[in-house]
């Protein structure tokens, strides 16, 4: 299982955030996009929009984000826009495909023929000529009014089965590869859909595919109430632990209640509480976990027999308090200022969560009193859920809803993904 837990080393270089306006001569077979000039910033209606060029120059993809939301029923395309020139194609075609690569070992220990690694290609779409036009986002409607004739708009879509994207942590950033579910959408220019695609006139980019909080919410108040009886001992140790609720999101306090009542014979010695990741590695058929955050505790021991303790406690699990703990599945890398923990997986209403493909998360509240090497462990799990909250007003919306069609489009240089933004440190 040793490697499982590898992390990777970024190898793309720190992208450029800059406001540009295209410069776009009438001629658009004679169209660079070398010619970029300095624009004042300014804020208003200014939407995001990532780029990047093929090593040739010829062909050069735009997306409006990084980040591609299930919300367990339906995922969102992968859409953008491609600039080609004519002349450069000579007859050929644009296509668009979604790749997830799905590694689970360290490429250093892949020997004797052993591959640790499963690449799938989920998606396939020809750009250009257009087989079938769809409604084009108010992004692409202003990409395509902004970069003139040869712009072309592309959605490819996901099926509803593919695993969500997760990386796995180990502590040591000296691997090459990424562990875990990663994305990448190709843009090159060929004959057929199905040959492989040369990296001279080809664009590839990092996508994620993300779950968001849902938006309707939850009430639920998780709680779960847990008993031992002891050999040779009348009476019970009881314990009842209660969420306040049964969503958190990143970075926020897990606070809970603890209501014990000691009817047994034996004295409870100390108690320690622990947020606990599960991670199932469906491909390895795998699972483990790992303590995100614990606290132990002995205010109000010991609790002797026939008394009773009620007791609140909050924890935080955060992945800059995770760096050193092998197997963390994250959002992103450590290096990464706001890389979080990996998002619980949720699956949609009716369906069986054992499904679920890919890294599967989940997360548990774990509360033990310690009753002394004879009396053993009293223990309690309690099921809850770390996600991101959705986006502006909910998640159904699309993230480009509220551009009005203003003027500004802020161009980014695409480089290594960074939970959908760019990084700002080596």
């Amino acid at each position: 299982m040793k490697s499982i837990y590898a992390a990777l080393r970024p190898s793309l270089a720190i992208p450029l955030l800059f406001f540009v306006e295209q410069a776009l001569p009438s001629d658009s077979s004679s169209r660079s996009f070398s010619s970029e000039k300095l624009k004042p910033t300014s804020m208003v209606n200014a939407v995001k929009v990532f780029k990047k060029t093929a090593p040739n120059g010829k062909i050069t993809a735009y997306l409006g984000r990084r980040d591609f939301v299930d919300n367990t029923s339906t995922t969102e395309p992968v859409d953008g826009v491609v600039v080609c020139d004519n002349d450069y194609l000579r007859g050929r075609k644009v296509f668009a495909t979604v790749t997830v690569t799905y590694r689970f070992g360290r490429e250093e220990d892949e020997v004797m023929g052993l591959n640790f690694s499963k690449e799938m290609q989920l998606a396939t779409q020809q750009i250009y000529p257009a087989a079938n036009q769809a409604e084009l986002t108010s992004v692409q409607d202003r990409l395509i009014k902004k970069l003139g004739a040869n712009a072309y708009p592309f959605a490819v879509t996901l099926p509803e089965t593919a695993p969500a994207s997760v990386q796995l942590h180990s502590g040591d950033e000296d691997t090459a590869k990424p562990l875990g579910v990663i994305y990448e959408l190709r843009v090159f220019v060929g004959d057929k859909a199905d040959e492989k695609p040369h990296r001279r006139n080809s664009v590839a980019l990092a996508v994620r595919k993300v779950q968001y909080s849902p938006a309707s919410g939850s009430k639920r108040q998780p709680s779960t109430l847990v008993s031992k009886g002891f050999a040779l001992s009348s009476g019970k140790l009881n314990m009842e632990v209660t969420l306040d609720k049964e969503i958190y999101y990143h970075g926020e306090q897990v606070k809970a209640n603890l209501s014990i009542n000691n009817a047994s014979k034996k004295t409870v010695k100390n108690i320690k509480c622990a947020v606990v990741q599960h991670v199932e590695v469906t491909m390895t058929n795998s699972q483990f976990t790992r303590e995100v955050s614990s606290l132990e505790s002995k205010e109000g021991c010991p609790i002797t027999p026939g008394s009773n303790l009620a007791k609140a406690f909050t924890l935080t699990p955060l992945a800059s308090s995770n760096k050193n703990k092998s197997g963390i599945a994250l959002d992103g890398t450590l290096k990464d200022t706001d890389a979080n923990l990996a998002s619980s997986t949720l699956v949609a209403a009716g369906k069986n969560p054992n499904d679920a493909l890919g890294i599967v998360v989940s997360y548990s509240l774990r509360v033990k009193l310690n009753c002394g090497a004879i009396g053993g462990e009293l223990v309690a799990d309690l099921p809850f859920k770390l996600l991101h909250p959705a986006p502006g007003a909910a998640v159904k919306a699309r993230p480009d809803a509220s551009y009005t069609g203003g003027e500004d489009l802020e161009f980014e240089d695409f480089a290594r993904l960074r939970r959908g933004q760019s990084v700002d440190q080596a």
